[in-house]
């Protein structure tokens, strides 16, 4: 592989590291729901003015980011530059470190979107990088670096999974009409894009209340080379019937209930119990017991008493609600509960706006994502 470094008049060192951190970002993200319990990784070589390599970690157990990447170069890069959107590891796991294939790679500067937050590396392998005189500049595209890889970093720095909400409202922020129908609120071309979502995510969660008013399957559905995330039900009380589609559609279904819940040997799934808390399950203990079992990120698609708990516990990380342009004056919204006051009421920013079709896709993160 050799291509020219996109050009621009004037164009700084700077703007070019720019430039290759996204395109890390970009490999990276290439293999979202695919690595966890490990990053989202990718790896751009840079040598004489062209990308000479570029590589990504696409499953756990396979080969990392930098080492796929200079793989292509037979291992040797005498003299270039790697960009890497996490610092490189510099521990034996399933693979060696990637520190020891850079040393050996004649490498001469690496560009690092960010530190990894992971205690075995946390700096240490930016420092072993500079003590064999390889010039290392780590912060470019932080932000977007850490945006990339939230699941990972909540595991590492709360010791939980990442909690996404989705959910399809209308213009008044309605998920149903008065009736109850919701079928269906946005278009063709936004149900994908939540499928792709789907895809993209290590768990998808449901309260029991959704599985009783949809009876949802939680499988992921025309995305080429797409896979089921793993199906999670909140059910204090175990009450799930034995034949609800999500037990039978897919993978195998993690159902949290609570200590005191009747034992059942009837449900094809796995069933985790968890303490209680004043509003129902510990919600942190469900996303807590996801992180243990290599689950970083977590798709919650309902319902909105269980988008209302997350959300008074602080434990939401990003939304995205798919917008219909359509106004039902009636019917439940998607958050569950009393009021909020202005001055209690959760703040969310917001990162991007997708169109799909007629509908919107609006992203938003919390404050306390943004900060981290």
């Amino acid at each position: 592989m050799s291509a020219s470094l996109p050009a621009a008049a004037g164009a700084s060192a700077d703007d070019l590291d720019a430039t290759m951190m996204r395109r890390c970002l970009e490999l990276a993200a290439r293999a979202a729901g695919r690595t966890a319990p490990n990053p989202m990784v990718g790896a751009v070589i840079v040598a004489d003015g062209a990308v000479v390599a570029e590589g990504w970690h696409r499953a756990s157990g396979q080969a990392h980011a930098e080492v796929d990447a200079l793989s292509k170069v037979g291992g040797r890069a005498p003299g270039a530059t790697m960009y890497v959107n996490l610092e490189p590891c510099c521990h034996h796991g399933r693979t060696p470190p990637c520190t020891d294939a850079i040393l050996a790679s004649g490498v001469r500067r690496v560009v690092v979107g960010m530190v990894d937050p992971d205690p075995r590396v946390s700096g240490a392998g930016i420092r072993i990088l500079r003590r064999a005189g390889i010039e290392v500049v780590v912060g470019v595209e932080e932000a977007a670096c850490r945006s990339l890889n939230l699941g990972f970093l909540r595991v590492q720095e709360a010791g939980r999974a990442a909690v996404v909400l989705k959910a399809a409202i209308t213009l008044d922020g309605r998920i149903a009409a008065a009736d109850g129908r919701s079928r269906w609120i946005t278009g063709p071309q936004a149900r994908r894009a939540g499928h792709a979502l789907r895809d993209r995510c290590d768990a998808v969660m449901v309260g029991r209340g959704t599985l009783e008013a949809d009876d949802p399957s939680l499988t992921t559905r025309g995305i080429d080379g797409g896979r089921d995330a793993v199906p999670v039900v909140l059910d204090s009380m175990l009450r799930c019937a034995p034949g609800a589609r999500v037990l039978h559609a897919g993978r195998r279904p993690l159902i949290f209930a609570a200590e005191d819940a009747p034992e059942r040997s009837d449900l094809p799934a796995e069933v985790v119990r968890v303490p209680r808390d004043d509003a129902g399950l510990d919600l942190g203990a469900v996303l807590r017991e996801l992180a243990s079992r290599g689950l970083q990120t977590v798709l919650v698609e309902g319902g909105a008493r269980v988008h209302r708990s997350l959300l008074d516990a602080g434990l939401v990380d990003r939304v995205h609600l798919f917008v219909a342009p359509r106004v039902l004056a009636g019917g439940p919204g998607w958050v569950a509960g009393p009021p909020y006051g202005l001055e209690t009421a959760p703040t969310l920013s917001l990162c991007e706006v997708r169109r799909h079709g007629d509908d919107l896709e609006l992203v938003l993160e919390s404050a306390c994502s943004r900060e981290s």
